[in-house]
C-alpha cells in the first residue's frame, strides 16, 4: 500500500510540474502579445490565440487576467524571443524556443544540459534546415463538417487536415498551414464561430530519425531537462 501512495504522489507532483510549467509558459507568452499588441484580445489576435491556449491547459480565468493586467503594466519583464538550435546523442537535430529576459544565462544553461547529456548547442541555421515551421490548430472534430471545413480553410492557406489526439486520448481536428498563414487562417476559422482548442507555431521535421529504445531514451532523458529550463518554452526534435 505504501508503494502504491508513493507512485501516486510521484504522478501527482509530476502532473503539478507540468502545470506549473505550462502556466509559466503561458504567462511569457501574454507579456511578449501584450507588449506587441495591447491587453484587449478584440483588438489582438496575438493574446487571443494565447488565451485559447491558456484555456487548453485549464490555467484559470483569473490567472489569465492577472497575467494580462501584469504585462500592461511599466513593471513587466522584457523577454526576447530566441531560437537556440543543437544536436542531442545519436545525432537527432533539436530547435529550442526561449523566452528570456537574460539571454547570456539561458546559452550558458542550454550548454551544459547539452554537455551533461551527451550533445551539443549548435549555431544558428546547424539544424534549423531539417525543420519546418507551420501554424497549427487544434479543434474539438464534435459537430464539425470535416469534409466541407476543409474546402473552407484550403483558401485561406489550409495545407493539411488530419484526425489527433489530446493529452487525455481525447478526439482532435489537426490542421496546419504554412507559418505566413497563420493570421490568415486564425481569423478564417474564427470568422466561422470556431474556437480552437489550441493555435500554435511548430517546427515540424522534414527528416524524422527512427533510433533503439535505449537510444531513444538517451535523447528523451536530454529534451526533458531542456524542458524543464526555466527560460525555455518549447523543444522540438526529429526523433521519429
Amino acid at each position: 500500500m505504501g508503494r502504491i501512495f508513493e507512485t501516486r504522489k510521484h504522478t501527482m507532483f509530476a502532473r503539478w510540474d507540468r502545470m506549473a510549467k505550462q502556466f509559466t509558459r503561458i504567462g511569457k507568452e501574454i507579456v511578449i502579445a501584450v507588449k506587441a499588441g495591447g491587453p484587449e484580445p478584440a483588438n489582438n489576435p496575438a493574446l487571443r490565440r494565447v488565451i485559447q491556449n491558456a484555456r487548453a491547459v485549464n490555467m484559470p480565468k483569473d490567472k489569465v487576467e492577472a497575467a494580462i493586467k501584469r504585462a500592461a503594466g511599466k513593471e513587466a519583464a522584457d523577454y526576447e524571443e530566441i531560437l537556440y538550435e543543437g544536436y542531442a546523442p545519436h545525432g537527432v537535430a533539436v530547435l529550442i524556443e526561449a523566452a528570456t529576459d537574460n539571454p547570456t544565462r539561458t546559452v550558458s544553461n542550454l550548454r551544459n544540459h547539452f554537455n551533461k547529456g551527451g550533445g551539443n548547442l549548435g549555431t544558428a541555421g546547424s539544424v534549423g534546415f531539417l525543420f519546418r515551421r507551420m501554424g497549427v490548430f487544434r479543434l474539438d472534430p464534435a459537430g464539425i463538417d470535416q469534409d466541407e471545413l476543409e474546402l473552407e480553410l484550403i483558401d485561406h492557406g489550409l495545407e493539411e487536415m488530419g484526425e489527433g489526439t489530446g493529452e487525455k486520448g481525447e478526439p482532435q481536428l489537426v490542421i496546419r498551414c504554412a507559418f505566413a498563414d497563420f493570421g490568415r487562417l486564425q481569423k478564417a476559422i474564427e470568422d466561422r464561430g470556431i474556437k480552437p482548442l489550441s493555435a500554435e507555431s511548430e517546427y515540424i521535421p522534414q527528416t524524422p530519425l527512427t533510433l533503439s529504445d535505449d537510444q531513444a531514451k538517451d535523447v528523451l532523458k536530454l529534451v526533458d531537462t531542456i524542458e524543464q529550463d526555466d527560460d525555455v518554452q518549447k523543444v522540438f526534435h526529429n526523433l521519429s
